[in-house]
This record gives C-alpha cells, structure tokens and sequence, in this order.
C-alpha cells in the first residue's frame, strides 16, 4: 500500500511511521479511547486509513518533527567534521624521540651492563667494570622511563583524537527522535484513530420494491334498462 508522505516527513522517516502507528494498533485494546478497535473497523481498515492520512497525522506533531530533523542533520555535520591538529602539535617528532629514546638508551645499557660485567669477572679490582655497571644502570632507569612516557604519550593522543564530543549530541538525537515519536503517537495517530471509530457510518438504505398494484377485477354487469314511463290518463 503506497503511503501518502506528507511535505515535511523526509522518505527516511516513513518506517518510524509506520511502527508508530503499528505500535497504536498494537496496544488498541489497552486503550478506552480505541475500545472499538478491531470491531467497528479491522486493524487493517484503521491501518489503511491511518496511512492514507498520514499528511494531517504528521502535521500534529510538525514542531518536534522539525527539532529532530534539525538535531540529526547537526550530528551528521559534526561527524562528517574533518579534525585538524592544533598549531603546536607536531605528531612527527614526537613519535620519533619516544620510538629512538627507549630504544637507544636499552641498548646502551646492555652494552654497558655486558661490558661491566666482563670486566669485573676478569679484573674484579678494577674501578672500571664497577663504573660500566653503574652506567648500564643508569641507562638502564633512562629507557624505563622513556617507554613510560611513549606509553602515556601514545594514550593522551588515543583520547584527544576519540570523537568524544559526539557522544552529547547522539544522546539528543535519541531524545529528539524519542519525542516526536511519543507526540505523532499521542497528538496524531491515536486521535485520529479514535475519531475513525467514533465517527458515524454513513449508511446506505436499499431501494424499496414498488408493490405491484392489484389486478383489476372483471366488470361489473351492466344496469337493466329503466322501464318506459306510465302514460297519464
């Protein structure tokens, strides 16, 4: 059954419609105003009709139409929104000194550590393999430290590149879709619904059958002549 949209109900829309007006007929019987539902008028008589109307029910509820049509199309700006880093940013060099640091200091310090170690097994009086050992140490503590910066770096980018600030505005789409559901609901299709059930019949009287006028019966018999009249004398 082709639906009749109305000029301001977008093609996207018309199935919201439709499970609008299915959710009325649904809950009919749970409604005193739709008690006649489905006896008067089938759910698909109402159903027909409802879709046949859908220009006057969608006007009832224009203003909240109009809200969520304008809050969805924000949304679809906002996310369809290039991200532009800011000024100061430079992603570049930072990825590279937080890759080179950790990396450069672990292998010096493996280097000065396996030196050290060396070095104090063969000469364990030597001041050297101690002073070897402490700088493997200390470059040791050095690429600790920078893999721990890399990783708070890496987790700060993470946030301020997730679409956070679309989360308010999918949270007013769903209010606004929510609210011009419930008002087509209760200003559009079930006063109209109601107003199909309350609405008198025209009736259609059938045509009477004229009633067949009666057969003429036979004709009377004729009068007998008058007699002659008496002479005087």
């Amino acid at each position: 059954m082709h639906m009749n949209v109305a000029p301001h109900l977008l093609t996207e829309d018309r199935a919201d419609y439709e499970r609008v007006l299915d959710e009325a007929l649904r809950t009919a019987p749970e409604r005193p105003e739709l008690a006649g539902a489905g006896t008067r008028l089938t759910a698909a008589q109402l159903r027909v009709m409802a879709l046949n109307a859908t220009a006057l029910i969608t006007a009832a509820a224009a203003s909240e139409y109009e809200h969520f049509v304008k809050v969805r199309e924000q949304c679809r700006a906002a996310s369809n929104r290039p991200r532009t880093p800011a000024p100061d940013e430079s992603p570049g060099a930072v990825a590279v000194l937080t890759t080179l640091v950790p990396v450069l200091a672990g292998s010096a310090s493996v280097i000065f550590l396996l030196v050290g170690a060396v070095v104090h097994l063969l000469v364990p009086a030597a001041a050297l393999g101690t002073t070897l050992l402490t700088a493997g140490l200390v470059f040791g503590a050095l690429a600790a430290a920078g893999l721990l910066c890399a990783g708070v770096g890496l987790l700060l980018t993470a946030l301020r590149n997730s679409p956070a600030e679309s989360h308010v505005p999918d949270d007013e789409l769903t209010r606004a879709r929510a609210d011009w559901r419930h008002a087509l609901l209760e200003r559009g299709v079930v006063p109209f619904l109601q107003a199909a059930l309350t609405t008198p019949e025209t009736g259609h009287t059938p045509e009477r059958t004229p009633t067949p006028a009666p057969a003429p019966g036979p004709d009377p018999a004729p009068l007998p002549d008058p007699p002659p009249p008496t002479p005087t004398p």
